[in-house]
């Protein structure tokens, strides 16, 4: 095999199919609420790739619940999932807020890690040890929103 994918990784890891599963908990970004910009990223349109079931006024058990349903029937090999806190900037929070969301997923039965949204300018010493106490009992992986290295281009994507 050329490559390893997310797929194949997680088969090998934990021995079994592993689907993540979106949720939305509710957490905005610097370019969203006045502190950088507003109006977002020009790219950034959630409503696009959150799915029916990732809904910001329902808990995220209940987002998580919903997930399982939908992918049980969409795709009936998977055994385990992972908490995808994709919508906007989930480490852009208070600590304890984070904590409690981060938390409330992994409590899931079903749910065996997170996996966590980010931009680089959304994490900090607090985040990463918050987030590497919560990786001594579960998978937590960290995807950084890099869009591009160049000043200019990150300008005007805003």
């Amino acid at each position: 095999m050329l490559y390893n994918t997310y797929a194949n990784y997680f088969r090998e890891h934990f021995g079994t199919r592993v689907q993540k599963l979106s949720v939305d908990a509710g957490f905005s970004c610097p370019n969203r609420d006045g502190s950088l910009g507003t109006g977002g990223c020009t790219f950034c349109t959630n409503e696009a790739f959150n799915p029916s079931y990732c809904r910001r006024v329902d808990s995220i058990t209940a987002q998580l619940d919903e997930g399982i349903a939908f992918h049980r029937h969409r795709y009936r090999s998977a055994a385990r999932y992972l908490a995808y806190f994709q919508a906007y900037s989930n480490t852009y929070a208070p600590l304890d807020v984070l904590s409690l969301r981060y938390t409330e997923a992994l409590r899931h039965p079903e749910v065996m890690g997170i996996v966590v949204g980010t931009r680089p300018d959304c994490i900090d010493d607090g985040v990463l040890d918050l987030l590497a106490d919560l990786a001594k009992d579960a998978y937590v992986a960290i995807e950084f929103g890099i869009e591009s290295c160049y000043d200019r281009t990150l300008r005007l994507v805003n």
